[in-house]
């Protein structure tokens, strides 16, 4: 169903705008007084929310954009680190003027900035909620990620597009095979050497001083079926921060766009109860 049939005001067309010195794609929907912005997950763009947006704008104004590297943002050449990543968030909300406190919905990577933003600025974080939040590599997985980093920079995404989405976009849920080809398309398509970057990212990430700094209401979502980054690994972040929610769906990895409707339910049930 498009925005308009559901009654959602037709968002924006996309922008880009340069913020934190890279060019970044955005959209801004709905007409609410406060802000949700939507992270997406590594490989992904703000496309990746558009079977949530329709309930979410219903209520808030929507911000989502293309994280640097990814859909038609600035591509990433050179290392990366999650500060840069959330300081891209925080000049590209004070480049649209948003100065109040926002909440904050990401996926995997996504959440993984969210959080980080969340620690380092609470004063303008109302709530978050992590997705399958991919906070980090265990030592013993640190090789064998920076050897797929390299494989993928040299050879493509299109070479480990298969491997890499037999856990994270399990059978059980590619029973829309139409969203299922699109999905691993688009994938496809990403710049290898931003992709690349992002996974070397993550291989060195260590968020645990961030995630006990972190004092807004948090919500970690984690999917029963997701093979990569399972329940267990999403209740030891939820443990991390102090005061926060744990719950499970039956999704996987790539939730929001795998499950959007208990995604877009569990976003606004949680935002309701902060009083956000």
């Amino acid at each position: 169903m498009s925005p308009e049939a559901a009654g959602v005001p037709r968002p924006l067309a996309a922008e880009w705008i340069e913020a934190n010195g890279a060019a970044l794609r955005y959209e801004l929907a709905g007409s609410g007084r406060r802000t949700l912005v939507l992270v997406h997950e590594m490989g992904g763009s703000l496309e990746s929310w558009d079977f949530v947006l329709p309930a979410l704008a219903e209520r808030w104004r929507v911000l989502r954009y293309d994280t640097r590297g990814a859909g038609l943002s600035e591509k990433i050449r050179g290392a990366l680190t999650i500060e840069t990543m959330a300081e891209d968030l925080r000049a590209l909300l004070d480049a649209l003027g948003i100065r109040e406190p926002v909440a904050l919905a990401g996926c995997a990577v996504g959440a993984a900035i969210a959080l980080h933003f969340a620690a380092r600025h609470p004063e303008r974080t109302a709530a978050v909620v992590a997705m399958a939040p991919a906070t980090g590599v265990p030592p013993e997985r640190r090789a064998t990620t920076l050897a797929y980093a390299d494989r993928i920079e040299s050879e493509g995404v299109r070479a480990t597009i298969d491997e890499g989405l037999t856990g994270s976009y399990p059978g059980e849920l590619r029973g829309d095979a139409a969203k299922f080809a699109a999905f691993r398309a688009r994938r496809i398509g990403n710049d290898p050497r931003s992709y690349a970057a992002v996974y070397r990212m993550l291989a060195g990430l260590d968020m645990s001083g961030d995630l006990a700094r972190i004092a807004c209401p948090t919500l970690v979502i984690s999917g029963t079926l997701d093979r990569g980054r399972p329940p267990a690994d999403g209740e030891r972040v939820a443990r991390a921060i102090r005061g926060a929610k744990f719950r499970t769906l039956e999704s996987s990895h790539f939730m929001a766009v795998q499950t959007p409707e208990p995604v877009a339910t569990a976003i606004a049930g949680f935002l309701a109860e902060t009083g956000y």
